[in-house]
Order: structure tokens, then C-alpha cells, then sequence
């Protein structure tokens, strides 16, 4: 007897080989069936979909949830355009908490406001306490001076907006979360994830000096896991600077390692590792993306993380020791460094089932695109950016390099294969509208930016489905409907591939299923 079967319904599998079904069986978790194969077989339960659309559960491979959990908690500054009104914002949350503490704020933006925001400014509303603004990017904060005060000299003599390594600094000196918080910020995260028909996420980088929580992260994971709060499957990225120097033998050709010697692939379910993450440059908010050509209206080209060659070194040993690599770069010229590494890589040791992935690849030159397909790199961009950021984006990037930002069309065209992701929370998570946004490529004002990268909607549902199951080495049990793999499910008012496009962001998620459980969508409860 079936567990379940799914009736009346119109249903999409990304399967070439059976591209449609009306109905299908579910077993102990998986798909046992399409159409005839399970029609009228006896079933515990038998859900008349009504006519909706079922797609495979999405992937959103780059998510960072305990810092979505934890930033949903935390009071929010935006949207603000002027410095009075973030200061009000500030003195009710420290108000709220005792002195000597630390007090978080979120989404600090200071391309909006009337004026910067200065430490000296925070200092007159901080009330004794260490105030700490998050930049809505994640690669930088404004600080009061309680906190720059316990910094090295050469930090502490800024105005309080500290980027990428120094505010690592900062957050090395805010105690850590506890598990059970974390736990908590896990959940909530994905419970927002399943209700935007997201069956699966890759966590982007536990373990990172710049940007954990905690330094036992990964424990919260676990806990969320064993306790029962992780209605989505987890892959986790580990973050290099996790790894730690052995002395292995020879022929395994490891110098660095994570735990116990934990690389790419280990655990299963609904917990796993996945790439270990390696950050070569900050983020085009921040004006920290490495470029090879200054922003537009400035002198400064942003940063790398670290000299290149460290960062290669770093690349290589990933490498050789067995990792799927996920390399953040947004510039141009990290995405050099990254491509430089990847391929130094795979000369020294061939691994050509490796499925290394760029993280974001914000800007993609022309000559990088023929790079990414004859090294079998996966492009993992965010969309969204483009709708959200894509006004001032296009204006630091000027006229000629604007189209190359967030690239779908020219990955595809060159053979590289595109994953779609959030990066959540710096930006809205649902894959909906990100799949809306890759077609269109307009920003909130209406700007189309490089309307020759738009695709058509089934490559970017591949890219939530398909490419981002591959990405994930996923593939023989999620990204298509096909019997065998799991019943990781979204059930859509409508058809992204019927209506217009503008329209595919406003489809409604009635229901999700993960591994056959069913759990109703946020807007459906």
C-alpha cells in the first residue's frame, strides 16, 4: 500500500524522459510511481490536488540561516533616510537592554542616508552600551566607540563603519550565542524556506573567524536536526579558515584539514557537509567586491581577502584534500583569483567530478565565461540582487560592465552550469521571484540591466531544480520528479511556465512536501 498519492494534479518532474504526470505515488518517502504505474493503487491517503501545479521541491544553494533567524529577532534600522531616525531606532532597542551589554541592530545601509553615521553619534544614545549595527550586506557594520575602544589602534582610530576583517575583529569580541539560540534561528529560517516551497538549502560557510556565531556553529545544526525543528535538508559549507594544518601521510595529499578529517559528502539526510567555502573579496554594497577596474566615481578597485597567492594555496589545498570547493568572488578580479586557483588545482590533481562552484560571481567579463566552461565551474548567482541593488549596482559598475553583472544568458550560451540561490537574509529568499528576476533582469525601478543575459523560465526552474540538485551532488535523489528519488515537493497555484512573467513572483505556494510530509505554505495556514 502506498504512503500517499497525489491526484488531479499538473504535475512538471524536470524529468526529459516523462516531462509531465497527473498523478503520482509516494512510498516510505520516495516516488514509487507517475500516472498509470500508481493509478488506483490503495493508498493510507489519497490528496486531490485540485488542478495545481507540482514542481520538485526548490534548492537555494547559498542561504545563511542563523544569521537570517537571528537578524529576524533583531530591530531593524531600514528603511531609514535620515540619521535621526536610525538614532530613535537605536536608543529604544538599548533601552530595552542591560548596561554593559551588547545591543545588535540590523540593516545599516549608509548609502541611504542624509548624512554618515559616525561612532561619536551612536556614543550619545548608547547609554553604556557596546552598539552594533549590521550592514545589510554582511561585510561590514557602524560601532560605537565602547567597542572600538577594545580594538587594535590602527581600527579604532576609524569613525565607527568597519568592513570585512575589521569588523571580523568586532565580532570576535561579541560573545557567542548559545546552541539553543542558533537552534532557534535555524528554524525559524526554515520554516520560512519551506513556505516558499524550498525543500533544500546549502548554509554557506560554518566556522568562519569572519563570520560565525559561534565557534561550535555546526553543533546547532545538530541540535535543531535531533530535536526535530529542520523541516528542510541542510548541506553545510565548512569555512576555510576552519581547517587546520596536518601532517597526513604523504599520499594522501592533505596538509589541512577540518575535525577529524571531514570533507565533502560526509552524513546524509537531512544533515550534511557540502564545499568547503573560500572568500576571496567583500561584496559591491560594501564597495569591497574586488575589481580589476575601479568603481565608477572612485579610485578604489575594493579588496581581496588576502594576498592571491595565499588564496590559491588555500584553493589548491581544498582541493587536494578531497573538497568540493565553493569560492566566493563577486569582482572581476577575484573572480580571476578564484578561476587562477581552480585551475592550478586541477592541473596539480586531476578531479574532474569535483563540481567546484564561484559564489555569486557578481561580475563576469566576457573573456571569464570561456574560463568557467573549460574548468567545469558551477555558477552560483543570486538574482534577487539584481531586482533589490541593481539601481546602485548598475551605477558603480558604469554603462560598459553593467550587463555583467549576475550573468544568466552568457553561462549558459558558453555551457556553464547556472544555480540560482538567495543568499538570504541579505536579500528576499523566494525562489519564485528570483526565477522572475532571471528572466527579466528588471531592477525595483524598472531598469532592465543587460537584458541579453534574461533566460527563459525553464532554465531558471532548472536552475532551482536540476542544475542546483547537481551542484549539490544531489542528483540521484532530489531536482526532478522521477520515481526512486525523494518526495521533496512544491504545489503552486499556477504554472511559472504559463503565466506572464511579471506574474511568477505572485504565484502562491499551497503546500509543501519533504520526503512526503506535508507542511502548508505561511500564505495557506
Amino acid at each position: 500500500m502506498l504512503c500517499a498519492r497525489l491526484t488531479n494534479a499538473h504535475i512538471v518532474t524536470m524529468d526529459p524522459d516523462h516531462p509531465t504526470a497527473r498523478e503520482l505515488g509516494i512510498w516510505q518517502g520516495r516516488i514509487v510511481g507517475l500516472d498509470d504505474d500508481v493509478a488506483g493503487l490503495p493508498a493510507r491517503r489519497v490528496v486531490d490536488l485540485d488542478g495545481a501545479t507540482v514542481l520538485p521541491g526548490f534548492i537555494d544553494s547559498h542561504v545563511h540561516m542563523v544569521w537570517a533567524g537571528l537578524k529576524a529577532q533583531a530591530p531593524s534600522v531600514a528603511p531609514s533616510r535620515r540619521v535621526d531616525d536610525i538614532l530613535k531606532v537605536v536608543a529604544d532597542a538599548v533601552a530595552a537592554r542591560p548596561r554593559g551589554g551588547w545591543v545588535t541592530l540590523a540593516d545599516y545601509d549608509q548609502r541611504e542616508l542624509d548624512r554618515p553615521l559616525t561612532a561619536k553619534e551612536l556614543d550619545a544614545v548608547s547609554d553604556g552600551r557596546k552598539v552594533y549595527l549590521g550592514h545589510i550586506s554582511g561585510h561590514a557594520c557602524l560601532v560605537n566607540t565602547s567597542i572600538l575602544d577594545l580594538l587594535p589602534p590602527h581600527i579604532a582610530g576609524s569613525d565607527g563603519f568597519l568592513a570585512e576583517e575589521d569588523m571580523g575583529a568586532v565580532l570576535q569580541l561579541r560573545p557567542p550565542h548559545s546552541l539553543g539560540e542558533m537552534a532557534g534561528a535555524i528554524e525559524h529560517t526554515a520554516r520560512v524556506c519551506r513556505s516558499e516551497g524550498v525543500t533544500g538549502v546549502v548554509e554557506a560557510g560554518v566556522g568562519s573567524e569572519l563570520f560565525s556565531h559561534s565557534p561550535i556553529e555546526a553543533a546547532a545544526y545538530q541540535l535543531a536536526h535531533e530535536s526535530g525543528r529542520l523541516p528542510v535538508r541542510v548541506q553545510l559549507m565548512v569555512a576555510a579558515d576552519a581547517l587546520r594544518a596536518v601532517d597526513a601521510a604523504r599520499e594522501d595529499t592533505t596538509t589541512r584539514a577540518f575535525g577529524l578529517g571531514l570533507r565533502t559528502g560526509f552524513g546524509d539526510g537531512r544533515l550534511s557537509l557540502g564545499a568547503m567555502k573560500v572568500f576571496t573579496d567583500g561584496g559591491m554594497m560594501a564597495r569591497t567586491a574586488a575589481l580589476t577596474d575601479p568603481y565608477v566615481g572612485s579610485d578604489s578597485n575594493g579588496q581581496l581577502q588576502m594576498d592571491a597567492d595565499r588564496l590559491k594555496d588555500t584553493i589548491v589545498a581544498g582541493h587536494r584534500a578531497g573538497w568540493q570547493l565553493a569560492v566566493h568572488a563577486i569582482g572581476d578580479r577575484a573572480v580571476d583569483v578564484a578561476l587562477d586557483g581552480l585551475e592550478a588545482a586541477q592541473r596539480g590533481r586531476p578531479r574532474p567530478d569535483a563540481r567546484h562552484r564561484v559564489e555569486h560571481a557578481g561580475l563576469v567579463r566576457p573573456d571569464q565565461l570561456r574560463r568557467f566552461a573549460e574548468l567545469g565551474i558551477t555558477a552560483v548567482v543570486q538574482p534577487s540582487f539584481l531586482r533589490y541593488f541593481g539601481d546602485d549596482y548598475a551605477t558603480i559598475m558604469g554603462a560598459e560592465r553593467a550587463p555583467w553583472m549576475y550573468r544568466g544568458r552568457g553561462f549558459l550560451d558558453h555551457g556553464v552550469r547556472l544555480v540560482g540561490s538567495s543568499d538570504r537574509p541579505v536579500a528576499n529568499g523566494a525562489p519564485l521571484r528570483a526565477i522572475q528576476f532571471m528572466v527579466e533582469r528588471a531592477s525595483a525601478s524598472g531598469a532592465v540591466i543587460g537584458p541579453e543575459e534574461g533566460i527563459d523560465v525553464d532554465a531558471a526552474l532548472r536552475a532551482y531544480t536540476t542544475d542546483a540538485a547537481y551542484a549539490c551532488h544531489w542528483e540521484d535523489s532530489a531536482g526532478s520528479i522521477t520515481p526512486g528519488k525523494r518526495a521533496d515537493l512544491a504545489v503552486l497555484g499556477d504554472d511559472p511556465r504559463q503565466v506572464d512573467p511579471s506574474r511568477i513572483g505572485d504565484i502562491e505556494v499551497v503546500r509543501t512536501f519533504l520526503e512526503g510530509e506535508e507542511a502548508e505554505s505561511a500564505s495557506a495556514s
